[in-house]
This record gives C-alpha cells, sequence and structure tokens, in this order.
C-alpha cells in the first residue's frame, strides 16, 4: 500500500489538516495518509504545546470514521527532537509491505534543504506537496520525486485557534466538533 506520511505537532488538528489529507487520497496515487503526531518540531519550541497524547486523542477523535485516514504515535518513543529522516527508517523497518512518501505544504520545501538529511529523504520516499501561499518558487520544484497535489490554499492555523481558545472564542468550523469538545473538556490552550 502507498501511504503518505503528514507530520506535525496538530496543536490542534483543525479543518485544513483534514481537508488536505483527504485530497491527497482522493486526487494522488497514495492510498491512505497517517498524521503522524510529534511530541515535539524541531524547528519549533513552543510553551503552548499541549500533551502529545491529549493532541493524538484529537487527532484520532478527527478522523475516527475514515479508513483512509490514519493516526501513528510512532515518534513519541524516539530520542527527542525526532527527525523526519529517522522516524522514516523507522517506519520503513516496521511496516515493510508498505511505500511511505512524505506530504509538506510548499512553504516547507522552500527550507527542505535545512533538514536532516534531505536529499535520503528525496531520493528514497519522494514527497508530495499541497500548495500554499509563498514569494517565490522553491529550489527543488523540479525535482523528479517530488509529486504536487492541487489543493485548496487555506489560511487556517493551529496559532490562530488556540488564540481564539484563549481568548475565550469560538473555534466552531475550525475544528471537528470532537475536537472543539475535547480542548473544552480537557481546558487545554486557556
Amino acid at each position: 500500500m502507498k501511504i503518505g506520511l503528514f507530520f506535525g505537532t496538530f496543536n490542534p488538528i483543525h479543518i485544513g489538516h483534514l481537508i488536505i489529507a483527504n485530497i491527497m487520497v482522493e486526487t494522488s496515487d497514495l492510498n491512505q495518509v497517517w498524521f503522524v503526531v510529534s511530541p515535539q518540531n524541531p524547528f519549533k519550541k513552543s510553551k503552548t504545546l499541549a500533551h502529545e497524547f491529549d493532541r493524538y486523542d484529537m487527532v484520532q477523535a478527527a478522523i475516527n470514521d475514515s479508513y483512509h485516514l490514519r493516526v501513528s504515535d510512532i515518534e513519541f518513543n524516539m530520542p527527542r527532537p525526532s527527525y523526519t529522516v529517522d522516524t522514516l527508517a523507522f517506519i520503513t523497518d516496521k511496516y515493510p509491505e508498505h511505500n511511505f512518501s512524505l506530504i509538506i505544504g510548499e512553504d516547507n520545501l522552500l527550507s527542505f534543504k535545512k533538514w536532516k538529511n534531505y536529499k535520503a529523504i528525496l531520493d528514497n520516499y519522494g514527497l508530495y506537496v499541497y500548495p500554499r501561499p509563498t514569494d517565490s518558487k522553491p529550489e527543488l520544484a523540479d525535482h523528479p520525486n517530488i509529486h504536487w497535489v492541487d489543493a485548496p490554499i487555506l489560511n487556517i492555523s493551529a496559532t490562530y485557534i488556540r488564540d481564539l481558545v484563549k481568548r475565550n472564542k469560538s473555534i466552531k468550523y475550525l475544528v471537528p466538533d470532537l475536537v472543539e469538545q475535547m480542548i473544552a473538556q480537557k481546558k487545554l490552550y486557556i
């Protein structure tokens, strides 16, 4: 099976993430998308990062009825910060029956050369890239292992959602109902 790995802190998961994942499955040759919940992004330090198990549970709640979408906690027991190339090697060893590729936004492609062993990722796994607002064309845009997937450009961010929660404003329609309930029940991001 061909699986796209969508890495992120998902702090929290929102409809933008879900739309991108669904578009990937529906319009590319990927059979499934796995949300890989990262305990800590090496490029992001955040005091507002909810506990990894809470973020995992929110992703699970958001995708609970979809066969094509899965959630993974594979990085929870790996050294931190976790690097994508190490996770890809680990997940490939654990699930040799699958072919894995990485899903990233166009904005991340601009800085992709800064990633640990980016050439190994590109050569061995390939990238599925969705459009994001950028001012310039990424240097690697025409690489043969990069697959561009036409998807809507959504300007929704987890930072914006956390700010709304902190200000006691509604996040309805920005996150799935179950995620909104979990955030309220656990008093996350207050």
